[in-house]
C-alpha cells in the first residue's frame, strides 16, 4: 500500500483504515495525557492503571464523533470549502454543543462506580451539588472535543487543498498540450479564411445556398480559433456559435429536418468555458438526425436562472442506433472530462437513451462576467473530436 494512495484515495477500504489509524493515533495521545493527569495523581497519590486508562479513553472517544464527522462530511465541504464561513461557524457551534452535551451526559449519568475497569471518570464529579456536576462535566468535555475536531479538520483540509493543487497541475498540463495541438492545427489560418472568402465570392454567383453555408462555416471556424484558446468566454458568444452551427445544418438538411431551439436572451453577464456545448449539439446531428431516413427531429432548449444554466437536447434515433458507450469517441467523453476539471462540484450531466429518443441534460453553475478575473488561468481548448 503506497502512502500517497492511503492518504488520498476515496476507496472505502482505504478510507476505513485511514479513519481507524486516526482514532488509534488520537486515542493513544489522549491515553497518555489522561494517564499522566496531575489531578488524578494529586487526588489518589499514584498514577492509574495504564490498561484501564486505555479502556476509559476509548470509551470517551465515542462522543467526539458527534462533532468530528459532521465537521468532516457536512461543515467543511458544504460551507468552509465554499467560503460560507458564517454558516460554517453556526453549524460548528450546533454540533459542538451536541458533542459536549453527549460527553457530559456520559460523565454524569453513567454509573462509573459499578465499572471497575474504568478508573478515573468519577474524579471529575466529586462535587456535591448537581449544577456543579453539570459545570464540571461540560468543562471536562470541552478540551478533548476541541482538540479532536482541530486535528481531524486539519487532515481533511490538507487533503482537500492538496487534491485541488493536483487538479490545477493537471489543468496546466492539459492547457499546454491543448495549446500545442491548437498551434499544430492552425496552419496559416489567414490563408484559410482568405481562401474561404474567395470561394464564398465565387459561390454567391453560382450557388447562393453554398455561399451561405460557407459564411456560417467561416463564423464557426473563426470562433474556434479566436475564442477557443480562452479560459472563459461570454455565454452570449457561445450560444451564438451554436446558433451559427444550427443554421449551417438547417441549410444542409433543407426542409427534411424538424429543428426547434430556444435560448435565453439576457445572458450578457455570464461566462462559460468555450466549446463545451458544440460537441453535444453536434452529436444530435451526427448520431441522431443523420441516421434517420424519415422525419429526423431535434429539440434544444436552454434556460438561465440566476447563475444556473440549463440546456436540454433531444433528438430522434433509430431503434438500432449507436449506443451511449459507442458515442464516447465523438466528443461526449471530452465534455465530461472538461466539466469534471472545470466545474467539478457545480455541474450535472445526464444522458438518457430510450427506444426512439436520445436526451442530453446539462446543468452548470456559471460565474458572472465581473468575477472573470478571479478564475485561475488553467485551461484553454482541449482537443475537439469530430
Amino acid at each position: 500500500m503506497l502512502l500517497r494512495e492511503f492518504i488520498l484515495s476515496d476507496k472505502k477500504w482505504y478510507r476505513f483504515w485511514r479513519h481507524l489509524f486516526f482514532w488509534l493515533l488520537w486515542g493513544g495521545y489522549f491515553t497518555i495525557t489522561r494517564y499522566f493527569n496531575p489531578m488524578v495523581y494529586q487526588t489518589t497519590g499514584k498514577f492509574p492503571d495504564f490498561w484501564k486508562t486505555v479502556v476509559e479513553t476509548f470509551f470517551f472517544l465515542f462522543p467526539q464523533t458527534f462533532i468530528v464527522y459532521p465537521a468532516l462530511y457536512f461543515i467543511l465541504p458544504k460551507f468552509v470549502f465554499k467560503q460560507k464561513f458564517g454558516l460554517a461557524f453556526l453549524w460548528f457551534c450546533v454540533f459542538y454543543l451536541i458533542g459536549i452535551t453527549v460527553n457530559a451526559f456520559f460523565l454524569i449519568f453513567v454509573p462509573w462506580s459499578k465499572m471497575p475497569w474504568i478508573p478515573n471518570a468519577d474524579l471529575f464529579l466529586t462535587t456535591s451539588t448537581f449544577p456543579q456536576k453539570i459545570f464540571m462535566a461540560y468543562l471536562g468535555s470541552v478540551l478533548g472535543l476541541l482538540t479532536a475536531i482541530s486535528l481531524a479538520s486539519s487532515f481533511k483540509m490538507f487533503k482537500h487543498y492538496y487534491l485541488k493543487s493536483l487538479r490545477n497541475q493537471q489543468l496546466h498540463k492539459e492547457n499546454s498540450e491543448a495549446q500545442l495541438r491548437l498551434l499544430m492545427a492552425q496552419v496559416q489560418p489567414h490563408f484559410m479564411f482568405n481562401t474561404l472568402n474567395n470561394i464564398y465570392s465565387q459561390a454567391q454567383e453560382e450557388s447562393p445556398k453554398s455561399a451561405k453555408m460557407i459564411m456560417e462555416l467561416a463564423h464557426i471556424l473563426r470562433y474556434i480559433l479566436d475564442e477557443g484558446k480562452k479560459d472563459r468566454v461570454p455565454l452570449e458568444n457561445e450560444l451564438q456559435m451554436v446558433v451559427d452551427y444550427l443554421n449551417l445544418e438547417k441549410i444542409r438538411y433543407d426542409q427534411k429536418l424538424d429543428l426547434h431551439y430556444s435560448f435565453p436572451e439576457n445572458v450578457s453577464d455570464k461566462v462559460i468555458a468555450p466549446l463545451l456545448l458544440l460537441p453535444l449539439v453536434e452529436n444530435c446531428f451526427k448520431h441522431g438526425a443523420s441516421k434517420m431516413i424519415h422525419k429526423p427531429w431535434i429539440n434544444i432548449k436552454a434556460e438561465l436562472n440566476k447563475n444556473s444554466f440549463h440546456i436540454k437536447m433531444m433528438n430522434g434515433r433509430r431503434d438500432k442506433n449507436i449506443s451511449v458507450e459507442e458515442r464516447k469517441g465523438t466528443g461526449i467523453e471530452n465534455v465530461r472530462r472538461r466539466l469534471e476539471l472545470l466545474y467539478k462540484d457545480s455541474h450535472s450531466l445526464e444522458i438518457k437513451e430510450d427506444t426512439d429518443v436520445f436526451i442530453v441534460d446539462l446543468k452548470i453553475d456559471l460565474k458572472p462576467l465581473k468575477s472573470e478575473a478571479t478564475f485561475i488561468e488553467t485551461e484553454t481548448l482541449l482537443a475537439y473530436e469530430t
